[in-house]
């Protein structure tokens, strides 16, 4: 009886509301944010200077940090899937907002990483022995594990090609299937990246072009670890049916999002390992 007042009241409230926008409720999730955002911030100094109780701070605000980005994406899919709040025009409006901060934000932050090495390395200067790589600086071999990954993340922009289509076309099993192999594709190449950290003879603390290569690699590949999180979260709400042909714009973010890391990969193996080790 109770869910029948309920659908009811909805469809009332629909009826009653004469634009296609949603209005959102108050809502805790932007103030705790902030505070976790800044208990972060303050937590990471303490912490890097050495002040006391800086590392529970920084573990406190990022804890803080996961529980929001939890509720508050939660309460998202709930508005989106139950409350059919997110008609085409809120969508439009998510996409915008999307296009607007992978064009900018990302992009401009991987322009400056690329602005940075090619300023070393175009005219590298005397204290560095006016040679790049530096003198003593063994680089990686672009054909081997560079190469291997190029193609690993090619192929899972195949892959998550392949599940959008499906989605779109209400083909469940194949989206399932590429997805979880797009899923399974990027846990490699962070494998692969993390060997490769591993076996470096060089550090972020030896001069320019460590701290260049691992600003520039280290950044994407926290993007990857970000675009694998959001798949995995899309592919369980796949299996849970929230994903249908007209109502999936939360895996339309990630296959956008996952398409600009492999973008960005390719530039970074033929400036950094390709053209940077010649």
């Amino acid at each position: 009886m109770t869910n029948i007042t309920n659908l009811s009241f909805i469809k009332t409230a629909k009826q009653l509301q004469r634009h296609p926008f949603h209005l959102v409720d108050p809502s805790p999730w932007p103030i705790t944010a902030a505070l976790a955002a800044f208990s972060c911030a303050l937590g990471g100094v303490m912490y890097m200077h050495a002040y006391n109780n800086g590392g529970y701070l920084l573990l406190s605000g990022f804890s803080l940090l996961l529980f929001t980005m939890f509720s508050w994406w939660r309460d998202v899919t709930r508005e989106a899937t139950f409350s059919g709040h997110h008609t085409g025009a809120v969508q439009k409006g998510l996409r915008y907002g999307v296009i607007f901060i992978y064009s900018f934000r990302s992009a401009i932050f991987f322009s400056l990483s690329f602005e940075l090495f090619f300023h070393s390395s175009l005219a590298p200067s005397i204290d560095i022995g006016s040679m790049w790589p530096p003198k003593g600086i063994v680089v990686f071999s672009p054909w081997e594990v560079p190469f291997l990954n190029t193609i690993i993340l090619l192929l899972s922009g195949c892959s998550v090609t392949w599940a959008h289509h499906s989605i779109v076309a209400g083909y469940k099993k194949q989206a399932t299937i590429s997805l979880v192999i797009t899923v399974v594709l990027a846990a490699i190449f962070t494998g692969f990246q993390g060997f490769e950290y591993s076996v470096a003879n060089f550090t972020l603390s030896d001069g320019v072009y460590g701290s260049t290569f691992y600003m520039a690699t280290g950044f994407h590949g926290f993007h990857v670890f970000i675009g694998t999180v959001f798949l995995s979260i899309c592919l369980f709400r796949l299996l849970k049916s929230h994903l249908t042909q007209q109502h999936h714009f939360g895996f339309e973010a990630a296959a956008w999002y996952w398409h600009f890391v492999d973008v960005v990969w390719l530039f970074l193996f033929i400036s950094i390992y390709w053209w940077g080790g010649i």
